[in-house]
């Protein structure tokens, strides 16, 4: 049975936890609801051992804060649940977000434990967006991070993303293939992506163009006509080395003889022992004169078997990955979370700790600035957080403390600091205009290329990145902790 809201257009303001909404709705109640606070979204653990995240997803969110409305609909909707006040019901009907938002610039190499994003705001409008911020950054710096992973592997040679069949939904192909362009693929294969984002499109053929016709060497032949530009044969449905590779080789020549030169020519191979079918491969292509014929492959492959495949000599132009880039499948949970870090009383926003017997879950009290210190040669050393509005002056050398050894005393010599948040968003309406992913992208390989060291990309036993605090803060921090615990 088909239920009346079946058809209708969904309204992503309703995506959210039940219990923001209930606690909103007592917020209302108990005359709280102008009281203004704030909430950090931070991260605990970078994936799969990781020596740093990419922040990705911003642009979604501040979208969705931008737009944030109820429909009819969605308060009938919420009446029907026979949970919320009607004073409340009719606050949603006129409800725009109209908070201020402070976050690290997007494509931002980033490490547990900062806040990457800070909410300011009364307490409904910053209790209510919780889930769909962290399902946006969640999915995003997730893609994003992997995609890193697999470009770094794979070295010189490129990567698309091939990974929409395989993503959870719709949202998670066309989102994920513009996460993994920003972690460093060169494009998709996904159409809505590249329309949306302006991200380029590829694409050779399947499986089933080559079985339609009678014969192997027929589809080929038919697909070369049709595309001599973008010649790229799907060589594994039979047999590489007997059949596809042959019949490919016999089109290319055709198109030798008959004076066709193609801009992208080439093969790819979704099956099989890749290390060997990529030797086998290009050794019979340089055989035949196709010295610059490319070998592209696919099926199920990561930084993991992009690496082996390599490490035995495979002879690889260019990567599709697929399934365990869009789903993160070797790591597929980011965990970053939304916690409320100050609270307003008589004009000053107070701090607010969560505690925990878990170390890594005991969180970063108050407003708070965070910022990145470079050498003298411009590398990235550490991370400082500080207290809202606290002077950080690195001409001379400062004391800071270092949150892994508390005791140990460390210094900040010839050395510069860049904050890294920055208002992106004034009473619900955004500051700057949109960045294109190109420009996002760029800005993560500027990063990695010229501020993170080596140490911390690599995948085994990455450097750890220095998270330290200036005594002012750490004090602050300690002093609320002693009165917890």
């Amino acid at each position: 049975m088909k239920h009346k809201n079946d058809s209708r257009h969904r309204n992503i303001s309703m995506m959210m936890d039940l219990y923001e909404m209930t606690m909103a709705n007592g917020y209302y109640l108990t005359g709280n609801k102008d009281k203004r606070v704030a909430f950090d979204v931070f991260y605990r653990n970078n994936p799969e051992g990781g020596g740093f995240s990419i922040f990705a997803g911003l642009e979604q969110v501040l979208d969705y804060l931008e737009h944030m409305h109820f429909d009819p609909e969605d308060i009938e909707y919420l009446r029907s649940l026979n949970l919320f006040d009607e004073g409340f019901l009719k606050y949603l009907a006129d409800f725009r977000f109209r908070g201020d938002v402070y976050a690290f610039r997007e494509g931002s190499v980033m490490y547990p434990g900062e806040p990457i994003l800070t909410i300011v705001g009364n307490l409904i409008e910053t209790q209510m967006v919780e889930t769909e911020i962290l399902a946006q950054i969640n999915h995003q710096s997730l893609i994003a991070t992997k995609a890193r992973r697999i470009v770094r592997a794979a070295g010189s040679r490129p990567v698309s993303d091939f990974g929409a069949r395989r993503a959870h939904n719709n949202d998670a192909a066309i989102y994920g293939a513009r996460a993994a362009y920003i972690g460093g693929v060169v494009g998709t294969a996904t159409v809505a992506a590249g329309q949306y984002f302006d991200i380029p499109v590829g694409g050779t053929m399947a499986h089933s163009w080559v079985m339609y016709y009678d014969d192997e060497l027929a589809a080929f032949r038919e697909f070369a006509r049709l595309y001599p530009d973008n010649c790229i044969l799907l060589i594994d449905t039979y047999d590489v080395l007997k059949s596809g590779l042959p019949n490919a080789i016999k089109i290319f020549e055709e198109m030798r003889a008959s004076g066709v030169k193609s801009k992208n020519y080439g093969i790819r191979i979704d099956s099989g022992d890749l290390a060997y079918l990529t030797k086998k491969t290009r050794a019979r292509l340089d055989e035949a004169g196709f010295e610059d014929a490319k070998i592209v492959i696919s099926n199920s492959l990561d930084e993991y078997t992009i690496t082996s495949i390599l490490s035995q000599g495979g002879q690889v132009n260019s990567f599709g990955v697929g399934e365990r880039m869009i789903t993160s499948k070797t790591d597929p949970v980011f965990g970053a979370v939304y916690k409320m870090c100050a609270v307003e009383n008589d004009g000053v926003m107070m701090p607010r700790i969560k505690v925990s017997e878990v170390i890594e879950k005991v969180t970063n009290p108050g407003l708070k600035e965070v910022y990145r210190i470079y050498d003298e040669n411009g590398r990235a050393t550490a991370e400082l957080i500080a207290k809202k509005g606290e002077e950080i002056n690195l001409s001379s050398p400062d004391e800071f403390i270092d949150t892994d050894r508390p005791w140990k005393v460390r210094h900040f010599q010839k050395c510069t600091a860049k904050k890294l948040q920055t208002m992106a968003m004034r009473g619900g309406k955004r500051i700057d205009d949109k960045p294109s992913v190109q420009d996002i992208a760029a800005f993560v390989k500027e990063q990695l290329s010229n501020e993170i060291w080596d140490e911390e990309q690599r995948f085994e036993n990455p450097h750890k990145h220095f998270m330290d605090m200036t005594p002012e803060y750490y004090k602050m921090k300690m002093g609320m902790l002693s009165k917890e615990v």
